[in-house]
This record gives C-alpha cells, sequence and structure tokens, in this order.
C-alpha cells in the first residue's frame, strides 16, 4: 500500500456539497427494493413554503436525518418523504406585504391573479427550502417530495371534506369564534397564543330601571357593553337572588337588559354578577344558548364598531370605542374606579393581533366522535409517545376537545369544495365543481373560503404516499401506500403537538383504519444560553444556514445531537458548534494519522489480534450496543455521548497510541498485522458515526483501502463476536487497570512539571496475581504511555524501598514513583507548600460564603452548587497535595 493524504487542515466546504450531489444521484436516498425487512418511514413536518430555516428546523431535520441514516444503515428499506406547506395565513402575508410594498393591494388585483402571484412566489421560497435540507444533509428521497396544494393532495383535501359531511362530521353554523382582525379570518382554538399582558378592570354601575338603585359589574372590555344581552348571577347567591328577574339599565344606550340566574356564575368571582355579551365570549355564548338571550354582534370583520351601537361609536376601532366609552362613563357618573391588571390575551399565532369572540358563518369539523378513536388507539398501546409524559397532555387535550372551525377567509389555500344555489338556498357539497344546482336547476356560487391550513395537514402521512381519498382505496391503493403506510415514526416539537400531531392519528384512524405511525418522538425548542425562545427581537437567533457556512453540517448535527436531552429544550449560542467542529476535526486528524503511515504496509486480512486490539473490539462492541439501543429509544444525546467517548478517548487517545508501539517496529509482518487492524477498526468506527456526522466519515471512508461502495448504505456495526473471546471482559476490566495506573502517573508527571524528556522509575504492588501477571505482559506498553523509564513489581514496601518516591493507589494497586529521578524534590517540595498554603485560604474564603445565610438565601442555586462544586475539589486537591509533601519528608 502507498501513504494516503488527507488534506492538512479539516476544510468541510471542499467535500460537502460534492459528496450530497453523490448521494442523491446514486439514488441512496431512495428505499432498497429487494429486503425482507420491514420499511422504517418518516414523513418530514413540512415547512411553510414561503419561510425560511431557523434553528428549530435545524434541529427537527438532524434528529430526522440520524434516525434514517441509522435505519438504512441495518438493512431496512428507509424512506424520508419531504415536501413543504402551503401555509394559507403565513404565505398570503407575505404577498400581501409585497404587494403592499409596491403600492398594490390583493383586492386591486383580484382572486384570480392574486392566486397566480402567489404560485410565482411559492416557487421562488421552495428553491430555497430545499436547498437549506441539502445544505443540512438531509437524506430525503427527492423523488416523493410533495406540497400541500399539489394536484394529488388537493384531491385528497377535497375527498376528506365531502367524505366528512356524509359522515355527519362536518357542518357550517353561526358560532363563535376566534377573529384575526389583522389576518381577516377565523382561527382555530389551537391557533391561538395566550399571553400575559398589561390591562384595565373597569368597575361600572348598571343602574336598575326603576332608579331604585344600580348594581357594580366589572370588565376588561367596556366597549362590548353595547353587545350586553342581560347580567347575570349564581342562583344559590343570596345576595343577590331578589334581583332575578328584574332589569337594568345599559349605560349609554336607551334601553334595558334583564338579569338572570345561571351556574356559570362565580359568586366569589369579583361582585358576584356578570355581564352576559353573547356575541363576543364563549362562555357568555354558552349562557345566552340556555336563556335564549339576544345575540348581538358590534363589531365589523376589520375590527371596528358597526350599525348595532349607537350613532357616536359607529366606525371607531375598539382601542378607540374603548376610551370613549370610558370618558362618557365617567361624565356619566357611571364609571366606580379602575385598576390597572395583568391577564391572559388571545393573539393571533401569526400576526400577533388581540384575537376578538366574533359571531360569524363557519364550517366546522365535529371532533368528539374522531378523539374517541384516537385515545382508544393510545389505550390499545398502537400509538408511543417518548418522553411518555407527553401522553397525559395528548389524553387531556383529547378528552376536552371542542369542534374544529376549518373555514378561513383567505384566497390561498383549498377552496371550500360547497356551493350555494342563490334560487332554492341549498348547499350542495360536492367531489367535482359544478355550474347549476341539482335540486332546482339555476345556477350556484362556491363558498368564497379555504380551508384551515391543518386540514390539509392532518391528512399528510397518507396523502403524501398516494392516498386521495375514500373512493380511490375502494379500489386499490398505490404501491407506496401499501409498502410504506402507516409510517414508522414522527419526529416534531412539543408546541404543534394539538395543531397536527393529533390531529394526523385522527384523521388516519377515520380515513385508513390505522393510526399514521407508531413512534412519536416529541423533541423540545431551540432557546438561547438563558432559557429564551430565539427571536429577532431579542437578537438572540441563529442561522443554521450561517453556521454550516461556519462550522459545516457535520459539526451543526452533531452539536444539536449531543444536546438534545429527551424531554428538555436545547439551550445553545454560536460557541456551542465548537464541540461538534473539535469532535469532527479529531476525527479528521485521527483518520489522516493512520492514512500517512501506510507507505510499504501489505492490508492482512483476519490479522491476529494481541491484548489491545481485543480491547479495542470489545470498546467498538460496547458503542455499538450503546449507540443502537439510544437510537432506537431516540435517546440522541446518550448516542452522540458514546459516540464521542468511544472514538475520543477509546479509540484515539489509547488503542491508536497504544499501536504506536508497532507502527514504529522493525518487524515488516507486525506493522503489516497493526496496520491492517487500525484501518479494520476505523471504518468500523467511521460506520458507528455516519449517522451523525455523515458528510466526514464519507469523505474519509472512500479513501480507505479497505472499503467498497458508499458508507451511506454499509451496513451499521452491530456486533464484533468473531474479533473476541471469552476473556474480553477480563481484559477489558484489566485494561482499565492498566488506564487508572497510566492516568496517574501522567497526572502526577504534569503536577511535577516534569519536562518530558526526563524520566522516572515506577514500582508496583498488586492485590491480584492475575493483575500483575496482565501488568508485566503489558509493561512496554504501559512504559510507553506513561514515559517511564523502568517498571517493575515488588510485593511489599519498607521506608527505605519508597525513599525520593511519590505514592499512588488505585483499584487493585498501589505504585510508587520515583520522581527524585526527574525533578529536585526540596524544590517540589515548596513548590507544594506554596500551592497548599494558597488552596487552603481558597477554602476558606469558599466556607466563609458557603456558611455565610445571605449567600444561600439570596444567591441563585446554580452558583451555590458551583462554588461547593469547588469546595469539595479543592479539599481533595489539599489531601492529595498533603500525601506528596509526607511521601517527600
Amino acid at each position: 500500500m502507498h501513504k494516503i493524504e488527507l488534506e492538512k487542515a479539516y476544510s468541510p466546504k471542499s467535500f460537502e456539497d460534492r459528496i450530497y450531489a453523490q448521494w442523491r444521484e446514486s439514488g441512496s436516498f431512495s428505499p432498497a427494493e429487494s429486503t425482507d425487512k420491514p420499511p422504517y418511514v418518516i414523513v418530514i413536518p413540512p415547512p411553510n413554503v414561503t419561510g425560511v430555516l431557523h434553528m428549530g428546523h435545524g434541529l427537527n431535520q438532524t434528529l430526522q436525518d440520524i434516525a434514517i441514516r441509522f435505519h438504512r444503515m441495518r438493512g431496512e428499506p428507509t424512506l424520508w418523504v419531504p415536501g413543504t406547506d402551503h401555509a394559507g395565513i403565513a404565505t398570503q402575508n407575505v404577498v400581501e406585504k409585497r404587494l403592499k410594498a409596491q403600492g398594490k393591494s390583493r383586492r386591486d388585483m383580484g382572486r384570480e391573479e392574486f392566486i397566480k402571484e402567489t404560485w410565482e412566489i411559492k416557487a421562488e421560497h421552495h428553491a430555497i427550502i430545499s436547498k437549506q435540507i441539502a445544505v443540512m444533509g438531509g437524506s430525503v428521497d427527492w423523488t416523493r417530495e410533495r406540497f400541500t396544494l399539489d394536484e394529488g393532495l388537493s384531491r385528497a383535501v377535497r375527498d376528506v371534506f365531502v367524505t366528512l359531511y356524509e359522515r355527519n362530521l362536518l357542518y357550517k353554523g353561526n358560532y363563535l369564534v376566534n377573529w384575526c382582525v389583522g389576518c381577516g379570518t377565523a382561527l382555530a382554538d389551537d391557533e391561538v397564543e395566550h399571553k400575559d399582558t398589561p390591562g384595565k378592570m373597569y368597575h361600572i354601575r348598571y343602574p336598575y330601571a326603576d332608579n331604585s338603585g344600580f348594581v357594580e359589574l366589572a370588565t376588561t372590555r367596556p366597549e362590548t357593553l353595547f353587545g350586553d344581552a342581560a347580567v347575570a348571577v349564581h342562583p344559590d347567591d343570596e345576595r343577590y337572588k331578589r334581583l332575578v328577574g328584574k332589569t337594568v339599565h345599559l349605560p349609554l344606550t336607551d334601553h334595558d337588559i334583564p338579569v338572570i340566574a345561571d351556574v356559570y356564575i362565580d359568586p366569589n368571582f369579583g361582585t358576584g354578577l356578570m355581564k352576559i355579551t353573547p356575541a363576543h365570549d364563549v362562555n357568555d355564548w354558552e349562557v345566552g344558548k340556555r336563556h335564549n338571550l339576544q345575540t348581538i354582534n358590534i363589531l365589523t370583520t376589520d375590527g371596528r364598531l358597526n350599525a348595532e351601537v349607537p350613532l357616536k361609536y359607529r366606525n371607531m376601532t375598539i382601542a378607540e370605542a374603548r376610551n370613549a366609552v370610558v370618558e362618557d362613563l365617567k361624565a356619566q357618573g357611571l364609571l366606580i374606579k379602575e385598576e390597572e391588571i395583568t391577564h391572559a390575551v388571545g393573539h393571533c399565532y401569526r400576526c400577533s393581533t388581540v384575537i376578538e369572540p366574533f359571531l360569524s358563518e363557519q364550517w366546522f369539523v365535529r371532533m368528539k366522535p374522531l378523539a374517541e378513536k384516537a385515545l382508544a388507539a393510545w389505550k390499545r398501546g398502537e400509538i408511543v409517545f417518548y418522553p411518555k409524559r407527553w401522553e397525559n397532555t395528548y389524553e387531556h387535550w383529547l378528552a376536552n376537545i371542542r369542534d374544529w372551525c376549518i373555514s378561513r377567509q383567505l384566497w390561498w389555500g383549498h377552496r371550500i369544495p360547497a356551493w350555494t344555489c342563490a334560487s332554492c338556498g341549498k348547499t350542495i357539497v360536492s367531489r367535482r365543481d359544478i355550474e347549476k344546482c341539482p335540486h332546482c336547476g339555476n345556477a350556484v356560487a362556491q363558498d368564497p373560503d379555504v380551508l384551515d391550513t391543518w386540514f390539509s395537514s392532518w391528512l399528510w402521512p397518507f396523502s403524501t404516499l398516494g392516498w386521495e381519498g375514500v373512493e380511490q382505496a375502494a379500489l386499490e391503493n398505490p404501491a407506496d401506500l401499501r409498502k410504506f403506510y402507516p409510517t414508522t415514526a414522527l419526529v416534531t416539537a412539543y408546541d404543534i403537538i394539538f395543531f397536527w400531531v393529533s390531529r394526523m392519528i385522527m384523521a388516519g384512524l377515520e380515513f385508513t383504519g390505522q393510526v399514521p405511525f407508531r413512534d412519536i418522538y416529541i423533541h423540545g425548542l431551540v432557546r438561547d444560553k438563558h432559557g429564551r425562545k430565539m427571536s429577532k427581537s431579542l437578537g438572540n437567533g441563529l442561522d443554521p444556514l450561517e453556521l454550516v457556512d461556519e462550522f459545516g453540517a457535520d459539526a451543526v448535527k452533531f452539536t444539536l445531537a449531543y444536546l438534545c436531552t429527551q424531554g428538555q429544550d436545547v439551550l445553545i449560542d454560536k460557541d456551542s458548534f465548537k464541540l461538534g467542529s473539535k469532535f469532527a476535526n479529531k476525527v479528521w486528524n485521527a483518520s489522516r494519522f493512520i492514512l500517512m503511515h501506510l507507505e510499504g504496509c501489505n492490508l492482512v486480512e483476519n490479522p491476529p489480534l494481541n491484548m489491545v486490539d481485543r480491547w479495542i473490539y470489545s470498546r467498538l462492541n460496547a458503542a455499538a450496543k450503546t449507540m443502537t439501543d439510544a437510537f432506537l429509544s431516540y435517546r440522541y444525546n446518550d448516542a452522540a455521548s458514546a459516540a464521542y467517548d468511544f472514538f475520543w478517548s477509546d479509540f484515539c487517545d489509547w488503542y491508536v497510541e497504544a499501536t504506536k508501539l508497532s507502527m514504529h517496529s522493525e518487524d515488516k509482518s507486525e506493522k503489516d498485522r497493526v496496520v491492517s487492524t487500525l484501518l479494520d477498526v476505523l471504518a468500523q468506527s467511521l460506520r458507528l458515526l455516519h449517522p451523525l456526522i455523515p458528510f466526514v466519515t464519507e469523505e474519509i471512508y472512500a479513501k480507505l483501502p479497505n472499503t467498497q461502495g458508499l458508507l451511506i448504505t454499509a451496513p451499521y456495526p452491530s456486533s464484533f463476536e468473531k474479533k473476541l473471546s471469552e476473556k474480553d471482559t477480563e481484559i477489558e476490566k484489566n485494561f482499565g487497570v492498566l488506564q487508572d495506573l497510566t492516568r496517574q502517573i501522567r497526572t502526577l508527571r504534569s503536577e511535577c512539571a516534569v519536562p518530558p524528556e526526563r524520566k522516572a522509575r515506577v514500582t508496583v504492588n498488586f492485590v491480584a496475581a492475575e493483575l500483575e501477571e496482565f501488568l508485566r505482559e503489558n509493561a512496554g506498553l504501559v512504559k510507553f504511555l506513561a514515559n517511564v523509564s523502568d517498571l517493575s513489581w515488588k510485593p511489599s514496601f519498607n521506608i527505605d524501598d519508597k525513599k525520593g518516591a511519590i505514592g499512588l493507589a488505585g483499584n487493585g494497586f498501589e505504585a510508587f514513583v520515583f520522581i527524585a529521578d526527574a525533578v529536585d524534590l526540596s524544590l517540589l517540595k515548596q513548590k507544594f507548600t506554596k500551592e497548599l498554603e494558597k488552596d487552603k485560604k481558597f477554602i476558606d474564603n469558599l466556607e466563609n460564603k458557603l456558611t455565610n445565610e445571605n449567600f444561600l438565601r439570596n444567591a441563585p442555586s446554580d452558583l451555590v452548587k458551583t462554588e461547593r462544586a469547588k469546595h469539595t475539589a479543592a479539599r481533595a486537591r489539599v489531601e492529595k497535595l498533603s500525601a506528596y509533601v509526607r511521601d517527600m519528608d
């Protein structure tokens, strides 16, 4: 063999794009055809087509890619379906903002031209999204890419709408909905974000109609009093029983409203009386239905007061009306007081506008029958959450589910397949477009609204595989659906467990009769080091593509996996990615070292193994088992930690170092043996690491003289029993003692500032005879690794034997390092004495701090923990240095 030159410096930019193109062109991202193993399938949570990758996407795609690569290497037909979401509200907002900058509006363009413009912008952004997935190394099957508005998914969406209507699971009606004034559309309950917001509680007098007194009510929204239909009390509240049936005058108006009794009212909250505004509060809506109260909507769709209010207030914005009402109440002596409060206020999840409860005619899905099936599937064990605690959230949400408002007052999206006849007034829901009413033959008009984005997303696991409706399924399902559905796993963040996860399970059960996936891995969010959500306003956001440009994709992926502890958010800053960069560098440099020493060597098949070889295969076997178990249970940080420890510590720090003895041997056959074994262990290690750092491992693997084909489809290491024997457990134990002895000698040399060229003798006494035999056999290795001049054995020591030496002790041995061979003992004793004085002062200061009640009470718990750890470490160091000084006396 000839030596193989890797570039001196690890430079991911020089090969990452090339390798990705190679994977893609080779068809490695598509599932293997000929295999009897069950498939492993993930459908990507489709990113919004007008969005760009943020760190949340970076984490989510990294975790999916790791799982896909791992299962692909296990020989399973592995499919990762890519795609994007049309993202109705978000995309329409992007387009409308662009039009506004040009001095235009969608109304100026008309619906058809606006949709055409949106498709063009979609195409621009889609190219960006695709490039971002590729740059991150996502091994998705691009030949199966889908879009929630493509023809096939559009047919599926329409069929599902009609099927739900036919099954009496979908209806249209006037109901109170969450209305976003900013987006001009209704929102589902789980599209509303509740934020603690400063506000005021206004206490208002409502006079009795006969002017004999008044009742006091409190509200945060005085402008809604124009929609009040009643004042309510609890039926068992003795204070107000006499008022039930009476009327009070509605302030600032010319009419009266009744006092009613309802069990919804909390007699202990405020004054025990509540204004009931059925058109502008969800709970009041329910009270209004029970008492047949008038429902008065006082708002327009753009958030202004309408003709239902007195003339003075019409066309005012909500904020303007609130100020005007408060001033007029003051003027009439009807405002008792104002209180500053903080309360939870609903905001639009897209534009952050305050949500208005609004009476509107919308389409709804009856969710309870669907939720019951989804709960039953979970109870039968058909779906498994990782971590398990998310099951409680899932159960609670489904048990308390409300009907889903699915219509949106937008132009971009799946248009609702419902038509209304102007002549007979009937509504027709159809899988195909119609022009005439089937009942009377007259013209019909299609519903102008579109469906909620999530109405297409909830079909994603099976619609992406070719399912286009129950009519098609009744004939024959497409090949991909038969082979790859149900999918295997869903990997997603916890912030969309309601939006998406639960609904996909309901849709899968309703339309395919099966849950859409088995494993549900819920990962945390990416936050900054202070635990804050990353945002433009805080200036703490990180762009994953900029990080890839600086550190390389492998560094980004490995760091995210290493820090992704199951059930916790990932706290990072830019410096965090140095961890992954250093690890990728280590893999590169270790491989470069080995490949530089191939000159003149011959590759030996099945070379004989010595003790250290059997030890590294045993460690490799253990690492493979640990990582396999971790990958199968979605413990990404455990897998990354095991990979790091094995390669950096076991392989580089110990095995590669140990083989240097043989690599510089004059015995040609020994050098051939050790180089061949090194290459095999390196190849196995690259396979072990590939799911976590795919680019650098693929680049190195292709250069090895003992490998063929692409690493992406090479088998994942499972076990190496053929390399091992029954003695290997004992070898690991004995080698651990060798490592402990070596480490302690190295540490002592460092603490004593012994120059590398100066060596000292070491004498060792072992508790067990087999340990002594093992170390005698490997004395040369200990001398080489610990840099000692002589290693001898002695069953016991007297005082004279220890002269000029410092004692060490480990599990199963005691040793004396004759440090006087290498340094001046008197100077060393002075050094340790000074360090002891300094350390004791440091301990005194720490103890003063840790016994100070004010510090313990007021300091952050992390700081107290850190100081206690410093104290423990300092005491251990003092004990060790004191022992060193005693040995020198």
